[in-house]
């Protein structure tokens, strides 16, 4: 029981850490007037989330802060999968159970589990897929960066777009031109309704398919960020004005209770949509491998 209380002490450490950091990270929130306001937001939400300021040059490359973040997020992945594979182990510590777990799940279950037999040789791909879009997530919990790189809609699209190349790319490689006639005329469609079906599919599959597994990811961190960041922001202002507002300092209770079952719950969403976006790209391979399914 020692460690459960270590690990639920250390939870919550870090949770108070990234409210305190949240809670004063929004942009120009201490011109809010809590006198006649009850949230406290900036002119214009796009400031949580553009960061055009350079951090430092590199020749003619400007690096941003979400510049940055998509480089430590990229450098974290490759670090984790090398210190916990770097050398086997027939009993692996802690942490390279929980890096084979992972690796097991995406392989087996995600990969194999959708795709088929010849969802191996796909597994690398969705596995990176995976980790990437759970660290970039992740970053909207962490304390001094609190900002998710998935709700910048350039991440979750350039993964959308690999996706789409390689399930449209192998769709061709196994099944030729047969692959698109079995798209635009399904044979299980009674015959006066191929045409629509077909046109649908078709749509479907070479428009919509990059841009809603897109959207989803981006629409889902996005909401998470703004919610977080204006409750939480408005909690605290409300509470370091009590002496010039007095009584309506109370307002800013209900924001920061909501704020920390938002911050909770944003944990489920972070893990959920890493697994949603590699399960889809799976299902789309899957049903280049396998069009008559």
């Amino acid at each position: 029981m020692k460690w459960r209380s270590r690990v639920l002490l250390l939870g919550l450490a870090v949770m108070a850490i990234a409210v305190a950091i949240y809670s004063t990270s929004i942009p120009e929130a201490h011109e809010c007037d809590t006198a006649k306001e009850i949230i406290c937001a900036p002119t214009n939400v796009v400031e949580l989330f553009e960061h055009k300021e350079a951090l430092f040059s590199m020749g003619p490359f400007d690096v941003t802060r979400t510049v940055f973040l998509i480089f430590l997020a990229t450098l974290i992945v490759v670090a984790a999968l090398y210190f916990a594979f770097r050398t086997p182990k027939i009993v692996p510590g802690k942490f390279g159970v929980v890096m084979e777990s992972m690796v097991s799940f995406v392989r087996d279950d995600v990969a194999k589990g959708t795709i088929g037999p010849d969802g191996g040789r796909y597994a690398p791909y969705l596995l990176a897929v995976f980790l990437l879009v759970l660290v970039g997530n992740l970053f909207e919990l962490l304390p001094l960066i609190n900002f998710p790189i998935t709700s910048r809609m350039a991440i979750p699209a350039m993964l959308a777009v690999f996706t789409w190349v390689i399930f449209v790319f192998v769709g061709f490689a196994k099944n030729g031109f047969a692959y698109v006639w079995g798209i635009i005329w399904p044979k299980s469609v009674p015959l006066g309704l191929r045409w629509l079906v077909g046109l649908i599919e078709f749509v479907s599959t070479f428009l919509l398919r990059p841009i809603t597994l897109a959207v989803r990811l981006f629409a889902n961190l996005v909401a998470g960020h703004l919610m977080l960041t204006l409750l939480l922001a408005s909690g605290w202002l409300f509470f370091s004005s009590a002496g010039e507002i007095g009584a309506r300092a109370l307002i800013g209770v209900p924001w920061f209770a909501f704020g920390l079952l938002i911050f909770a719950f944003e944990f489920v969403v972070i893990v959920l949509q890493a697994y949603i976006f590699t399960l889809l790209s799976a299902v789309y391979i899957q049903t280049s491998v396998h069009p008559e399914h």
